[in-house]
């Protein structure tokens, strides 16, 4: 598959997720919408998806998409995706991001090689819980092991889940890769390891794998599984205009 079917593939995930239509610019820009159940971003918040060179933003109301329309105007692609340019034209009283979105094609896949013997558990199976409570809230919120559909894909030490991956299936016939490692055993490739496992899974289904994350570790672990960053998703909180 060639980095324009990725890219194809990967927008027609973020338009469906845009709740209304809201196409990206074939030529690059940015595109403003009124969606206020978008998927994009949490409810009552501005979502912005920068994929390829051209965005799309929804707002949940005309008026929030008018002030985010006339804000976002004077900026780049890039720049809608970062949180010191957009603090910088809008009132921003929260965000969550941005985070980068990367993709994989089968024939781009570069599965981990490695000695650790990754265990296939049903996506529920309650031996991830373990993992979560070591991991703690913060990233277990980033990569959700309770919200996957597929089987998830283990490492253990001592008979304790120490590393875990799978994907939960969203719209588009995408895979959204979720991977969890304990922080004492970090470093070894374990994310790797399980996450090549989870990949190859998604694969074999005719699904297309995304990989989204914040941290440099993360992002590091989906360029050597052969994922192509191509864009990167922000979402903004407003804050309410002083009385």
């Amino acid at each position: 598959m060639s980095k324009d079917l990725l890219l194809a593939g990967a927008r027609g995930l973020w338009e469906d997720l845009a709740g209304v239509p809201v196409p990206f610019p074939p030529t690059g820009g940015v595109r403003v919408a009124v969606s206020p159940r978008s998927g994009l971003c949490p409810v009552g918040w501005v979502g912005v998806v920068a994929l390829g060179g051209s965005a799309i933003v929804t707002a949940p109301s005309e008026r929030d998409a008018a002030t985010v329309r006339d804000a976002l105007k004077g900026l780049t692609v890039e720049a809608v995706v970062d949180v010191a340019s957009v603090g910088s034209v809008l009132p921003v009283a929260e965000v969550l991001g941005p985070a980068a979105l990367s993709y994989v094609s089968e024939e781009g896949f570069r599965p981990a090689a490695g000695s650790a013997v990754v265990e296939r558990l049903p996506g529920r199976h309650p031996a991830l819980r373990g993992l979560e409570r070591a991991a703690g809230f913060e990233e277990t919120a980033e990569a959700p092991l309770d919200e996957m559909t597929s089987p998830a894909f283990v490492v253990r030490e001592d008979g304790e889940v120490v590393a875990a991956a799978g994907y939960t299936l969203w719209p588009h016939r995408t895979a959204h890769i979720c991977v969890l490692t304990a922080p004492d055993v970090r470093g070894r490739g374990l994310a790797r390891a399980t996450g090549s496992a989870a990949v190859a899974h998604a694969l074999a289904a005719g699904l297309l794998p995304q990989w989204r994350a914040r941290p440099p570790a993360s992002r590091r672990v989906a360029a050597a599984l052969g994922f192509e960053e191509l864009g990167a998703q922000l979402s903004i909180k407003i804050a309410s205009p002083s009385r």
